[in-house]
């Protein structure tokens, strides 16, 4: 398994040029940070691979020295892996024995959708059908149970099955009369079919909720739109936006930013640039997640981070190594007040919040709070901070547990200053240093 990397180097490597994910009404399924615990137990199965009995001790140690969210948290790593996913049901089988197991539908999908990705069919046949006894007739639970199913296929883009476990919910949805069936019914095929690259069905399928008298909401509108934007059909695309325009749903920050991921995955900059002038001419406000989309797709700003020792370390010079279009676009990205959201000020102390902002994102925001802060340290109009803080976290939430990019990006950037601020003791997370000292550093021509 010697592809099974779980401690990648640091820089210049740690620019890894990050897609930005589908923003959707619901919440996404996501993984927290593997633990130390679950890492080792992942290099153990890794070096024990077709070792089956070796790999059901490690496994059964595992379960029984652990609490229910590491166990949880590892399969939940397991399961998308392409290496060590044959193992999650194993796992499963011997979670399921825990004293604290209670059975759900949406981990069992999660398994029987990855047993469906591996090609076992048999196996996710035979799990599917003891879901299926276990919740009887209930055809709302039943329904349920496909919906989750259908969003794990989707998640791991699993062809398998996917068409069957869609023609069976089909036929609940349509022979039910309950309105929650229905809507979430739809709700999961038309997200589902738009992940896996068929927003024509899924269109087809939203266009019968109206004349079935099931309420149509920007949900499933906005997942055909991203549908036909992630596969560079920008007039389908454009054409869904319009019938939203129509039906009098929101075009939302969210949506929007969707559209700029479309556009970034297509290297489209000019098409970014209008989609940001007209958030800023219909007041759709920028977020995190829109600097992420743009930074993303700027190659010039990527590049430059690869080189942590001379990346350009103030808007100015910045702005000399960027193309016309790509300036522009941080032109447009620096004239929002998403710094200010990120930032607090009060006579105690001064943060900066980087939490949730990938790399590219991270590195403007920090070029736009250093004028900042001389800008409001000089002016006398503020209140000098007694400790000034910058939050990059310590990469609990990264995808390697304790390696934060940014974290080292701010490092990195602070070092060739000869900022003040150092490494927090007591939170390895944070940047810190006196309000009086940062103004002399800041301040001083």
């Amino acid at each position: 398994m010697g592809s099974l990397q779980l401690c990648p180097p640091l820089l210049p490597s740690l620019v890894r040029r990050r897609q930005p994910a589908a923003p959707t009404a619901t919440a996404p399924h996501i993984r927290c940070a593997l633990s130390k615990h679950g890492q080792r137990l992942l290099r153990s199965l890794a070096a024990a691979a077709g070792d089956a009995a070796a790999e059901d001790r490690l496994i059964r140690k595992f379960v029984s020295s652990s609490p229910k969210s590491a166990s949880l948290n590892a399969l939940s790593h397991l399961l998308p892996h392409p290496h060590l996913s044959s193992l999650a049901l194993p796992l499963y089988d011997k979670i399921r024995e825990a004293p604290w197991f209670r059975w759900n539908a949406k981990l069992a999908a999660d398994i029987i959708a990855s047993l469906e990705k591996q090609g076992l069919t048999a196996e996710s046949k035979s799990l599917a059908a003891e879901a299926i006894a276990k919740l009887g007739q209930k055809d709302r639970d039943v329904a349920l149970l496909y919906c989750h199913l259908i969003d794990s296929l989707a998640e791991l883009k699993s062809e398998s099955g996917f068409d069957t476990y869609l023609a069976r919910l089909k036929r609940i949805v349509d022979d039910s009369s309950s309105a929650y069936v229905k809507r979430r019914g739809y709700g999961s095929m038309i997200k589902g079919l738009s992940e896996m690259g068929r927003p024509g069905e899924a269109e087809s399928l939203m266009e019968e909720m109206r004349p079935r008298g099931i309420e149509l909401s920007d949900f499933e509108a906005k997942a055909v739109v991203y549908g036909y934007g992630k596969l560079g059909l920008f007039d389908d695309m454009s054409r869904n936006i319009d019938k939203m325009d129509e039906r009098g749903f929101e075009i939302d920050t969210v949506c929007a930013n969707m559209v700029l991921s479309s556009y970034g995955n297509s290297c489209d900059l000019s098409k970014m640039l209008s989609w940001l002038r007209r958030m800023k001419a219909t007041a759709i406000p920028f977020s995190i997640r829109t600097y992420n989309t743009v930074t993303n797709s700027c190659p010039t700003i990527m590049s430059l981070l690869q080189d942590s020792s001379g990346f350009p370390l103030s808007l100015q010079e910045l702005n000399g190594a960027l193309d016309s279009e790509e300036g522009v676009l941080v032109e447009e990205l620096v004239d929002s007040p998403v710094l200010s959201e990120a930032m607090e000020w009060d006579p105690s102390e001064a943060k900066l919040d980087l939490h949730g902002m990938h790399l590219g994102s991270a590195y403007l925001i920090m070029l736009q709070w250093m004028e900042e802060m001389r800008r409001r340290l000089d002016g006398g109009e503020y209140v000098i901070p007694a400790e000034v803080t910058v939050v990059c976290g310590s990469g609990k939430h990264s995808a390697i547990r304790g390696e934060s990019p940014v974290k080292q990006m701010v490092k990195a950037m602070l070092g060739q200053l000869r900022s003040p601020m150092r490494i927090d003791r007591r939170n390895v997370g944070c940047f810190v240093a006196k309000g009086r000292v940062l103004k002399d550093w800041l301040c001083t021509d």
